[in-house]
């Protein structure tokens, strides 16, 4: 259920209103709907079942703009921040979740550049991954769940004259090549093998100290190219830097609300599709479908809830007038995934037998629910730090 109060937010505010520029803003989700109709529609199959990597579409989807909102107009961006990214992340994952992913991943990458204090790097890399020139992934797990105990960190750096260098292995980072970069965090050790604090950086793939291995093939997402990365004595230098020791907490509580929150773009989509199954099933099976506890407008109600909620707290995060909400963005960003899981199930039992074709889009629905609900932030990650969060106030 999405959080009352974050509902409540969503009513009571003033959703972005487009204003002068609503044309301008419709006519790129209508060109970003067309891409999707006509190049990424024919080949889900081939990305689910073949294990496709979409890159033409993702250059072609940055080409034609849908990137752009995460970067601020001077670095080629429309300055429409989130609540952009999202809307195309939604139209995108209606079709196909594993492609939302990597416009994720992409976006996010963006983002973190967007956020960082490096002028010279954002001048040098942001325009060409907002234009889809240069492919880019997240590899920010590991240091997401590190940063909150969950795991331990799997690089470590050391800093040398002009930047740093990386030791270890990232097991899976995902929407990457060899002309690809993406971004990571990890601690920065003294010559004890003390931290001294987090340094992020931006990976370049085609560099001579990392090496990508395709060690992992999965049930679904497996159209994502998520490689493991090994990391042997890889040189970052200054110019490559995101952050610096001294930069990273401020950093990233920067990143991290919007890194989260952009997520729901893959849920939302999912949910909307999902109740497109449910409603195709009952043009024939609406007799019996009727008889189970999830309907339609059950469904329908809930996604336009969070679709408000989130396009609200989009806005809110990119105000910098206004503390990042953390908990809202927490709270939020678990109930889609818990709406996901039960959208994909109640599309799953409305189309009965026939959910389980290979070529049927429901069972495809709920692989892609249950990676929403695994990725990082995971459901359970998500629960142990809204626990740890809420904990002072309890005391």
């Amino acid at each position: 259920m999405i959080p009352s109060a974050l509902v409540a937010t969503a009513s009571a505010s003033t959703l972005r209103d487009p204003g002068a520029d609503a044309g301008e803003h419709d006519d790129a989700l209508d060109t970003v709907r067309e891409l999707v109709a006509k190049v990424l529609a024919p080949k889900v199959l081939d990305v689910d079942l073949k294990a496709e990597y979409p890159e033409a579409f993702l250059r072609e989807l940055g080409a034609r703009g849908g990137f752009r909102g995460a970067a601020s107009p001077a670095h080629g961006g429309n300055g429409r921040g989130l609540h952009h990214v999202i809307r195309v992340m939604e139209e995108v994952s209606r079709h196909c979740v594993s492609t939302g992913f990597l416009v994720w991943c992409q976006t996010a990458c963006a983002r973190y550049l967007e956020l960082s204090a490096n002028e010279g790097l954002k001048r040098s890399y942001l325009p060409r991954i907002v234009r889809g020139e240069l492919l880019a992934g997240s590899g920010l797990s590991n240091t997401m769940k590190s940063c909150d105990t969950i795991e331990e960190y799997r690089l470590s750096a050391r800093r040398v004259d002009g930047g740093y260098r990386i030791q270890g292995v990232l097991p899976w980072v995902s929407n990457l090549g060899a002309d690809h970069v993406f971004t990571t965090g990890c601690p920065v050790r003294d010559e004890q093998g003390q931290s001294l604090g987090l340094g992020f950086f931006l990976i370049d793939c085609a560099h001579e100290g990392i090496k990508l291995v395709d060690c992992a093939h999965f049930i679904g997402l497996d159209g994502t190219r998520t490689l493991a990365c090994h990391f042997k004595d890889y040189f970052v230098p200054d110019a490559m830097v995101l952050a610096h020791v001294s930069q990273s907490a401020d950093y990233l509580a920067r990143i991290k609300p919007g890194m989260i929150h952009a997520q729901m773009g893959m849920g939302l989509g999912l949910i909307e599709a999902c109740t497109d199954l449910m409603a195709q099933a009952n043009r024939t099976h609406s007799h019996v479908n009727r008889l189970l506890d999830d309907q339609v407008d059950d469904i329908a109600t809930a996604l336009r809830e969070a679709r408000d909620a989130s396009y609200a707290l989009a806005d809110a995060l990119d105000d910098p007038g206004r503390p990042a909400p953390i908990l809202d963005v927490l709270r939020l960003r678990l109930a889609g995934g818990e709406l996901g899981l039960r959208a994909a199930g109640a599309a799953m039992l409305h189309q009965g037998a026939k959910g389980y074709l290979v070529r049927n889009a429901a069972q495809r629905r709920l692989r892609e629910a249950w990676f929403i609900a695994i990725v990082t932030p995971a459901t359970k990650h998500l629960r142990w730090e809204i626990a740890r969060l809420e904990a002072p106030a309890r005391t």
